[in-house]
């Protein structure tokens, strides 16, 4: 197939909604994550994506990231007593998205009003005093864009500071005023 033919196929299929790459996600086979016990589904295209961070330690590479998302899936589930690990994804340093009960089940990451109507991802590690590197930003980035391309996301969602709908200092001094930039932040 010539480069044009190839080019052509692929504008056809962003056209489509097809072809949309949703950056790297890592599947929950491939970090090891425990077999969920979470039956709730979210009702989709979904209006609220709720950012927070762990506050806990960082990674920084594929396998220091995936040990971090069994350690709070660990937590979640045998510490919370939780069906599975909180969050929807998790962002790691490394620049992945790590997916967590994903687009379509209920998340454990901001309370009765908001988890079943919102997203949660959370950047593992503390971003209190400093920020996420910025592929993880754009991890982040990705993930909502192919969230919107692939119908899980109202094309005119909010996002949400974990702190402007708890009281938490999550998601962390830095990585607030960060998204706070980002064009669908609303308060």
């Amino acid at each position: 197939m010539s480069n044009s033919c190839v080019l052509l196929t692929w504008a056809l299929l962003a056209l489509l909604g097809l072809g949309t790459c949703c950056g790297p996600m890592v599947p929950r086979s491939e970090w090891k994550a425990k077999a969920s016990k979470c039956s709730t589904g979210l009702q989709q295209p979904i209006r609220y994506v709720v950012i927070s961070h762990t506050a806990g330690s960082t990674c920084d590479t594929p396998a220091s990231c995936q040990q971090q998302a069994r350690n709070v899936q660990h937590y979640h589930m045998n510490t919370l007593d939780w069906c599975d690990v909180g969050y929807n994804f998790l962002i790691g340093e490394d620049g992945l998205v790590y997916e967590g009960r994903g687009w379509n089940i209920k998340g454990a990451h901001t309370g009765p009003t908001w988890n079943p109507i919102s997203i949660g991802i959370t950047f593992m590690g503390n971003y209190m005093d400093r920020v996420p590197p910025q592929r993880a930003l754009r991890a982040a980035l990705s993930l909502l864009e192919c969230g919107v391309a692939q119908g899980f996301l109202r094309s005119n969602y909010e996002i949400k500071g974990h702190r402007d709908v708890q009281q938490t200092l999550s998601p962390g001094d830095q990585l607030y005023e960060i998204i706070q930039g980002w064009p669908h932040y609303r308060a």
